[in-house]
C-alpha cells in the first residue's frame, strides 16, 4: 500500500502542475490574440485555400492581410477563381488587373517515345535523375515521368500518363505553380484556361536532331504556321508559338500536325 501511496504522489503533483499550465496557456492565449480583421477574414474566404504559396507568401491568411495592407495585388494568386477575385477587388475598392484564370499544361509529349540515356536505379524522383547526366533522356528537355510534379501537387491535378510523360487534369488544376516550380526540366506553364490547344514539346533543335531521339517531337516543319487561318501561330526558334488572343480553336493545326505535338485543350 506504501508503494502505491508513493506512487501516487508524485503522479498527482505531475497531474497538478500539468493542470496549471494548461489553464496559464489557455489565459495567455487569450490575453495576447491577436484578433483579426473581419475584412482580412472575408477576403481570406474567398481565396482558394489551399495555402500553395504560389504568391510567394506562408499561405492564404498571410496573402490576404498583405491585400488588405495594399501589398500585394490580387493578380498574384493563380490559384483563386476569376469570380472570386472580382469579388475581392469589389471588397478591397479596387478595379485594377485580376488576371486572366489559367490552368497548367506539361510541354512534353515524349515520354516512351523518346530515346533513354540510361536506365535509372535510384531514388524514384525526377530532382535526384536530374543531378545523373542531366536526367535520363536523350532529349535535354524531355519528362523523365518519374513523378516529382504529381508529388508536389496538392490537388492530384497532374500524372504521368501510360505513354510515360506528366499530363495536366484541366478540371482540377488550379495553376497554383506547384508542379511548374519543382519540375527541374521547366517543362510545364501556365496558359489561358480558354485556351482551345497548347504545344506539347519544348526542343527547339532542328527536326532531324530532334527525330533521331523523340518521335512525338516538334521537327518544325511550319506546317501549323501557314495552315492557320487566323494567323494564330508563328514558329520561333522551330517550335510554334500561339497567339491566344487570335486563336479561334479550329483545330486545323492538331489535324495536320505530322508528330501530334499541338494539342487540344
Amino acid at each position: 500500500m506504501e508503494i502505491i501511496k508513493a506512487m501516487l504522489l508524485p503522479a498527482g503533483i505531475m497531474l497538478g502542475i500539468a493542470l496549471i499550465f494548461g489553464i496559464l496557456l489557455v489565459i495567455l492565449s487569450q490575453v495576447f490574440s491577436i484578433e483579426k480583421d473581419s475584412k482580412t477574414e472575408e477576403v481570406e474566404k474567398l481565396l482558394a485555400g489551399s495555402n500553395c504559396g504560389g504568391c510567394g507568401r506562408a499561405g492564404c491568411a498571410s496573402f490576404a492581410e498583405a491585400l488588405i495592407k495594399g501589398e500585394a495585388e490580387v493578380s498574384e494568386c493563380n490559384s483563386t477563381s476569376k469570380k472570386n477575385k472580382e469579388q475581392i477587388s469589389l471588397l478591397l475598392g479596387k478595379s485594377g488587373n485580376i488576371g486572366e484564370d489559367t490552368v497548367a499544361v506539361v510541354h512534353c509529349n515524349g515520354g516512351n517515345f523518346a530515346l533513354d540515356k540510361f536506365e535509372y536505379q535510384g531514388y524514384g524522383d525526377c530532382k535526384s535523375a536530374q543531378i545523373i547526366a542531366g536526367g535520363t533522356k536523350e532529349c535535354p528537355v524531355g519528362c523523365m515521368g518519374l513523378n516529382t510534379c504529381s508529388k508536389y501537387c496538392p490537388y492530384y491535378a497532374i500524372e504521368v500518363n501510360q505513354d510515360g510523360y506528366a499530363e495536366v487534369n484541366k478540371d482540377l488544376c488550379t495553376s497554383c505553380g506547384a508542379c511548374m516550380s519543382n519540375c527541374p526540366k521547366s517543362l510545364i506553364t501556365r496558359i489561358p484556361r480558354s485556351a482551345p490547344i497548347y504545344i506539347a514539346c519544348s526542343n527547339n533543335c532542328k527536326g532531324k536532331d530532334v527525330r533521331s531521339i523523340c518521335t512525338h517531337g516538334c521537327i518544325g516543319c511550319g506546317i501549323c504556321e501557314r495552315i492557320c487561318p487566323e494567323k494564330a501561330i508563328k514558329l520561333v526558334d522551330n517550335l510554334p508559338v500561339v497567339d491566344y488572343s487570335k486563336c479561334v480553336g479550329c483545330f486545323l493545326c492538331v489535324e495536320k500536325c505530322p508528330t501530334k505535338v499541338i494539342k487540344k485543350h
